[in-house]
């Protein structure tokens, strides 16, 4: 005959029935739960969708013009018109979209790499290697980071430097002058964390420098790397097209969301010919307010202070 099972085996019981989850799997219950931060990612799913595929079924090639065909409005044809130089907007278009996110995220991909590395050396040595980043951080907080961009990329052009190269200097300027801010978010975090009982347990376990930060300080940053990221893209993109609604990004004949704006550049285009500039300044805008969307949504959906339902 069975015994009883006592309080404590009682318990032991129960616990195996309770169903444990993972923090991240907790946060994406939460990000799904939040009909915004879903159309958000949806909205820039299918404009990933739109620009990286969406150019495989068009008829028409990037370079190819059609004089008599100039500023058609939107047709059977050309489903959003054609330029001044008779090509299809909306082949254009969807270039354009690669090449705008792909700075917008290569660019927040370099800023991340440094800011992070920068943040995390600061707040776990301290002392000298922090005062002397963070010096070095309040300069580039002061530097006006626009006017700064405007020179570099008239310097650009006074080089005289091939468009299809200068897109790459353009990613790394950005992302260079775009660090500060994530890097003092993880130097806060770590300041905080190695005063925590898990560090003190790898310091009586005699762990090296470098496995204390990429093992145990770093993973716990994680959710503010991506929540300052992903916000980080939309900043970028929008940087990207001013830079190239003056002229100092991408410059024709590559096509960018901003360039294509500046190609309304008198007032005839821009009240007869609203199809050229209409489209990629839409495209921007959905593009950023979806990002946005996403980074409030993770926000919400890593903050350890949300209370769970």
């Amino acid at each position: 005959m069975e015994q009883p099972l006592n309080r404590t085996e009682q318990l032991q019981e129960q616990l195996k029935l309770v169903k444990v989850e993972s923090p991240w799997k907790i946060a994406f219950r939460r990000f799904a739960r939040n009909k915004l931060a879903v159309i958000g990612l949806t909205i820039l799913v299918l404009m990933f969708l739109l620009c990286f595929i969406g150019p495989l079924f068009s008829p028409y090639t990037l370079m190819q013009t059609n004089i008599p065909g100039k500023n058609q409005a939107p047709n059977a044809t050309h489903w959003l018109g054609t330029d001044k130089l008779g090509r299809d907007i909306l082949l254009r278009m969807m270039l354009a979209g690669r090449i705008s996110l792909t700075v917008g995220i290569v660019a927040t991909a370099i800023a991340v790499a440094i800011g992070v590395t920068l943040g995390a050396v600061a707040g776990f040595y301290r002392k000298f290697a922090d005062t002397l980043i963070m010096r070095i951080a309040d300069i580039f907080l002061a530097l006006p980071s626009l006017p700064i961009l405007i020179t570099l990329g008239a310097i650009l052009s006074d080089l005289k430097v091939n468009p299809s190269q200068r897109i790459y200097f353009l990613m790394l300027i950005i992302g260079v002058l775009g660090w500060v801010s994530l890097a003092r978010l993880v130097r806060s975090q770590i300041l905080t964390l190695r005063e925590q009982e898990f560090m003190q347990a790898t310091e009586a376990l005699g762990l090296r420098d470098n496995r204390k930060i990429f093992r145990h300080l770093m993973p716990n940053t994680i959710p503010i790397i991506i929540v300052s990221a992903t916000l980080g893209v939309a900043g970028a993109i929008i940087t990207e097209s001013a830079l190239s609604f003056l002229g100092l990004g991408v410059v024709p004949p590559t096509p960018s969301w901003g360039n294509m704006i500046n190609a309304a550049n008198n007032l005839v285009d821009f009240r007869k010919r609203p199809w050229i500039w209409i489209p990629p300044g839409f495209c921007i805008l959905i593009t950023v307010t979806a990002i946005n969307l996403i980074g409030d949504g993770l926000r919400d959906a890593l903050d350890p202070k949300m209370k769970t339902r």
